[in-house]
């Protein structure tokens, strides 16, 4: 863990040098129009160019100068630059400056200019227009704090206006809304920058770092927005290993019998988490589960290899298969099934029907209820076999029935029946054994069916066998009539989801991963859309159901955070108004779970408002038309920088973002470093 203490000089902001300029920076200007969010400063060209430039974003600190004495600096504003303003003289300016480039007369004594002094010194005045973020001022134990407003201003000309120096500026952007920094969990994550260009900037010979605390990621919503290539994926793994880093210095392990309040408090008294922290990545491109050459070297997968676990939807080395044996894990394989977007929408009766069955295993103590369960999960199965799944070795179909039905059915073979009527067939049988069935249901030459119905006042086959019977025999109606529905061919498309390997389901696996603190990065890269949403929703209701059940027990929820890159795959649209989507709901209850949500994409309007707003940390870098800037505007100050977003290159401005963290007060201007740390490249 990075400690910047020693990096944090306590170097106080309000001191003056020994000439009477202040020592927190160089002089720049003086306000001409000051009022509660926005002042208009006068600063000539000589100044600007001796404090190196005064790019657009650059802080600048507003002193209020009455006296000249120290009792006079009860506050530094804090200002951000937003472009020229023009001056209450400009107008005279312009026309003397068009004068003179009509006349192009000599009027100096120098060959450098043809201007005289006083003139020249009239046109170097320039206005520039800036935001103020709030102020900076002690409190009665001297410590130095910070306010988003002003509590009062004053005459503007009663004003001196200082770009920060190195040291200054390392401590505004820094600044936590406690006014501490230094903490055990901070970490750095790049240096400040102001401008594409950086002329003046890479002839400073101080470069100012900017740190964030990890502390603000954990159990939060991030967003990262950007074009393709500027920078995001770096962005996104550098606050894995933000997280990896305080992850290690968890003093617990979490246990499930561990209860009471008191041990709720998710971070210990030296700002660690309590318990390791558990991280899913929702890898949609494959590039942190699978080395590459575009970014060689920045593998998760490689980097933290001892604590990842990678998970792929068909079987390669080193991951483990992210599929469902439907045969064994019955509920789940059902779940999966009723949720496939075709089945899930489709609104012909017979699906309708089988979409509602119930496959839920009753209560063992009822006799009746198990024996229709066992039918409804044998046909099931049977569906399944017809439909390509591939079963288990060895595998066998059981289901009970009466001597009467059996005599019903006739001569199909079975491997064995016992002295309880229990069935065991392989599946050729068994298909062939319900198949006999339901074309003898209503016309069976026992009449066993009509004697059950007479005698129970209720069917044999309930309707959830019927629905499940159309499937397998592909008729609609009992009897020997021609197939007139597509029946088990619905449930083809998810053969991709099944595997015949005997496994845990796949999201009880994960789940356990991610309680133990492991890195789980679920590859999808080879895979339908289809695929990766309903997976991934999934996956994420498991995982948020888990850490509900807990939270209502008082069981303590260690840290669990997911990464989702190309986010716009997976989550609702702008205007998507259904808040019952699990990612809205990881938005807006995640926080008292311990859920954190890190999300990636292109464009800011492709992401569902519900999920914006509870977003509180941001890293924004270029984007490219008008529309995602007026969306981006709605949030904290973001708006001081949309026409520079709009303006700089995605090509020579890689890792250039604007971040606003939870505990940050503002937005700062940063060019992020590049992952990994250099003492961990090869």
């Amino acid at each position: 863990m990075i400690d910047i203490v020693s990096n944090i000089v306590e170097r106080d902001l309000f001191r003056r040098s020994e000439n009477g300029q202040w020592a927190a920076g160089q002089l720049v200007g003086r306000p001409f129009k000051l009022e509660y969010a926005h002042a208009c400063i006068a600063t000539p060209d000589a100044w600007k160019q001796r404090a190196g430039g005064i790019p657009q974003g650059c802080f600048l600190l507003a002193f209020y100068d009455h006296d000249g004495s120290e009792a006079g600096a009860a506050e530094a504003v804090l200002l951000r630059v937003l472009g020229p303003t023009p001056l209450p003289s400009d107008n005279d300016i312009v026309a003397s400056m068009v004068e003179y480039y009509k006349d192009n007369i000599r009027t100096g004594d120098t060959a450098r200019s043809q201007l005289d002094t006083f003139t020249r010194y009239e046109f170097s005045f320039s206005g520039l227009e800036c935001s103020i973020l709030g102020s900076f001022y002690h409190d009665r134990n001297g410590d130095l704090c910070f306010g988003a407003d002003l509590e009062n201003f004053y005459s503007p000309h009663n004003y001196s206006v200082v770009k920060p120096g190195a040291p200054e500026l390392e401590r505004i952007v820094n600044y936590r809304e406690d006014g501490s920094t230094g903490r055990p969990c901070d970490i750095r994550v790049g240096r400040v920058r102001y401008s594409s260009s950086r002329r003046f900037q890479d002839r400073e010979t101080e470069q100012v770092p900017v740190y964030v605390n990890a502390q603000d990621f954990a159990g939060k919503r991030t967003a990262l927005f950007g074009m393709t290539r500027t920078g995001k994926s770096n962005s996104l793994k550098k606050i894995i290993q933000a997280m990896v880093e305080m992850s290690n210095q968890a003093p617990e392990t979490l246990r499930s019998d561990t209860l009471g309040a008191d041990l709720l408090e998710p971070f210990t008294d030296d700002g660690h988490p309590r318990y390791p922290i558990g991280q899913i990545i929702f890898d949609i491109n494959g590039e942190y589960a699978n080395p590459n050459l575009q970014d060689r070297g920045t593998a998760i997968s490689d980097l933290y290899h001892d604590q990842t676990i990678r998970y792929a939807t068909i079987p390669k080395h080193g991951f483990r298969e992210l599929k469902v044996n439907f045969f064994r894990d019955v509920a789940t394989g059902f779940e999966l099934i009723r949720n496939f977007e075709s089945i899930a929408t489709d609104t012909t009766r017979f699906v309708s029907n089988f979409r509602t069955i119930n496959l839920d295993a009753p209560d063992p103590g009822d006799a009746s209820a198990m024996i229709r369960h066992d039918r409804h999960v044998a046909v099931y199965m049977c569906c399944l076999h017809e439909a390509g799944f591939a079963a288990p070795a060895n595998m066998r179909v059981r289901f009970a029935a009466s001597q009467e039905v059996r005599q019903a059915i006739g001569t199909i073979q079975v491997e064995r029946t016992d002295s309880r009527g229990v069935i065991t067939a392989n599946f050729h049988q068994a298909v062939n054994w319900w198949t006999r069935l339901w074309e003898i249901y209503e016309a069976d030459p026992t009449n066993c069916f009509a004697n059950y119905r007479q005698q129970k006042d209720r069917e044999w086959a309930d309707d959830d066998l019927k629905a499940l019977l159309v499937m397998l025999t592909r008729r609609r109606n009992p009897g020997t009539g021609g197939q007139d529905c597509n029946g088990f061919r619905i449930l083809r498309p998810l053969r991709d989801f099944h595997t015949a390997v005997e496994q845990d389901a796949f999201e009880t696996d994960i789940l356990n991963q991610l309680r133990n603190g492991r890195i789980v990065i679920v590859d999808f890269s080879i895979g339908s859309p289809e695929v990766q949403a309903l997976f991934s929703e999934r996956i994420c209701r498991h995982i948020f159901s888990d850490a509900m059940q807990r939270f209502t027990r008082t069981i303590p929820n260690n840290f669990v955070q997911f990464y989702f890159e190309e986010a716009h795959n997976l989550f609702p649209k702008k205007d998507d108004k259904d808040l019952s989507q699990i990612y809205n709901r990881l938005a807006k209850e995640g926080a008292k779970l311990h859920l954190g949500l890190v999300y990636a994409t292109q464009e800011v309007s492709s992401i569902s408002s519900n999920i914006l707003k509870n977003t509180q940390n941001w890293l924004v870098s270029h984007l490219n038309n008008e529309d995602e800037i007026r969306e981006l505007k709605k949030y904290y100050d973001f708006s001081d920088f949309a026409e520079a977003l709009l303006r700089f290159s995605q090509t020579t401005d890689k890792g250039f973002a604007r971040m606003k963290t939870y505990s940050s007060p503002f937005v700062v201007p940063v060019q992020i470093d590049r992952f990994p740390p250099e003492e961990t490249r090869t």
